[in-house]
């Protein structure tokens, strides 16, 4: 295992300090969200120096943050009141007009997804009244929806992931155990789902690894691949590795997060409380996908005992950047 030390940290504050529920890299800094509202911007070299910006969200309860565009900056923000605004971050955009409000959802929004090239935003909303909803904006449109389907799954819709290449392609994943991959050019919501997998437990994150190979991660950490390219019988997985807490040595996982650039891969994120050791596992497609146990990175401490809830690599600067539920970043390099 390569081991990483912590080479700089902020602490937000308070007797009970907010959990931090994300990282997103843009090219102005390192994005954080957490739970008092809050939205930060960090420079990724002065991370104790704490935020050089920061916004109050109006999400009521705010919930999911995703990249809009990263080298332009932009960062779209969604939350328990339905909201969704987009976010200017270049450093030379200062003050309210920072924020756009892109539309609302009427729900508690639980999962966001944006296409910079489709400029389209998704939300995914929690199961109210026996309905749970994908909602699309097209944000030239002004807040009037796009589409919106209130069918395609039958329980909160946990995440949601454009295809990396076709931004009228839209992947969802929801508590009912199914991956869906849509169609949104189609608006029937009988013809919409173009292919379905079932994942058979509640989704806690599914994404496309490549143009064809989706990845779906259960909230009781069971880990399966799917492909777009084969016709399987009921959607099964190509790749299953059932619950993976054993094989990487954790009690949970936070997150995948697909290579980009068109590499084949990912890094998935494993952490154990009762160690303090959070981990950074490749998993690497030869003749088949597997994980690369032997090129482990290891945060040893990690965040205690609390767990982490977000991370990023910056690979050209050898950097990791974790949030978690001390209400800490904390920034990783190689020992001196």
């Amino acid at each position: 295992m390569y081991l990483l030390a912590v080479a700089d940290e902020y602490q937000f504050p308070g007797s009970t300090p907010p959990y931090v529920l994300d990282l997103i890299p843009l090219a102005s800094g390192l994005a954080s969200i957490s739970t008092d509202g809050q939205l930060s911007l960090f420079d990724p070299a002065r991370i104790g120096a704490g935020p050089k910006r920061s916004f109050a969200t109006s999400h009521g309860n705010l919930t999911t943050a995703r990249a809009f565009d990263t080298a332009g900056c932009v960062l779209a923000t969604a939350g328990g009141n339905g909201t969704v605004a987009l976010w200017d971050l270049r450093d030379a955009a200062q003050g309210p007009q920072a924020s756009v409000k892109v539309g609302s959802a009427d729900a508690n929004i639980m999962s966001l997804a944006c296409d910079l090239s489709t400029q389209s935003v998704a939300v995914g909303t929690e199961l109210v009244d026996y309905q749970a909803s994908i909602v699309l904006w097209d944000i030239r449109a002004g807040p009037t929806p796009k589409v919106r389907y209130n069918d395609v799954h039958s329980d909160d819709v946990t995440e949601l992931n454009f295809h990396p290449t076709n931004g009228h392609i839209l992947l969802s994943g929801s508590t009912d155990g199914l991956v869906n991959v849509c169609d949104t050019r189609i608006a029937d919501e009988d013809e919409v789902v173009i292919q379905a997998f079932n994942h058979g437990a509640s989704i806690h994150h599914a994404g496309f690894l490549n143009d064809t190979e989706v990845y779906a991660l259960s909230h009781d950490e069971k880990l399966a691949l799917y492909d777009l390219a084969e016709a399987r019988e009921a959607g099964s997985a190509t790749r299953d590795f059932g619950d993976v807490r054993q094989t990487l040595a954790c009690q949970y996982v936070a997150n995948v997060l697909p290579k980009s650039g068109g590499q084949a891969g990912a890094v998935i994120g494993a952490g154990s409380q009762d160690l303090e050791m959070f981990q950074l596992v490749h998993l690497t497609k030869g003749d088949n996908w597997a994980f690369a146990l032997d090129s482990v990175v290891g945060l040893p401490g990690a965040h205690g005992a609390e767990i982490v809830r977000g991370f990023c690599v910056f690979d050209e600067q050898q950097a990791v950047y974790t949030g978690g539920e001390d209400g800490k970043v904390r920034a990783w390099r190689p020992s001196a």
